[in-house]
């Protein structure tokens, strides 16, 4: 199985981006992974909504230029569905009975995910109602993928 995780921006912090490629080299083993960053366009403290869609549009149109029609594409949203690490284990296999060979999982930025994205998404997931930065959230989706995989297997690590 191919999985493809979209991000708006850049992780600037050394302990993150320790964390992703403990997660990516963990994860080379389960499947194939590829991590795509887009460019996120500088948000004003007090952006008004015009301004705020303007930068969900530009940021939608950079993350739609990666997305293949062949691929399930799961958002992360805070209003989507919540999961146990166990039902979205369940649900990354389920997906790849049924013949899905690629998963991509979309992150947005500061402001959320455009209306384009979300009219893609296959799946809205979310990690809680909480907001997390989305440089964070980079790690703790590809550590519940990790998770996912070690669950399927049967292996240990979830314990």
């Amino acid at each position: 199985m191919k999985i493809t995780v979209i991000a708006v921006g850049k992780v600037k912090e050394t302990y993150l981006n320790d964390a992703i490629r403990e997660y990516q080299k963990r994860l080379g083993a389960y499947c194939r992974l590829e991590i795509v960053e887009v460019a996120d366009e500088k948000t004003l403290e007090h952006a008004s909504e015009a301004q705020e869609r303007m930068i969900l549009s530009r940021e939608a149109k950079r993350i739609l230029k990666h997305i293949k029609e062949d691929a399930c594409i799961i958002t992360l949203e805070i209003g989507g569905k919540q999961l146990s690490s166990e039902e979205l284990a369940a649900k990354i296999e389920g997906l790849g009975v049924q013949g899905t060979g690629h998963l991509i999982f979309i992150i947005g930025g500061s402001v959320g995910l455009g209306k384009e994205v979300l009219d893609k998404s296959d799946f809205a997931l979310s990690f809680s109602r909480m907001t997390f930065p989305h440089q964070l959230m980079r790690v703790i989706l590809l550590e519940q993928i990790y998770r996912s995989f070690r669950i399927i297997q049967g292996a240990p690590y979830h314990k």
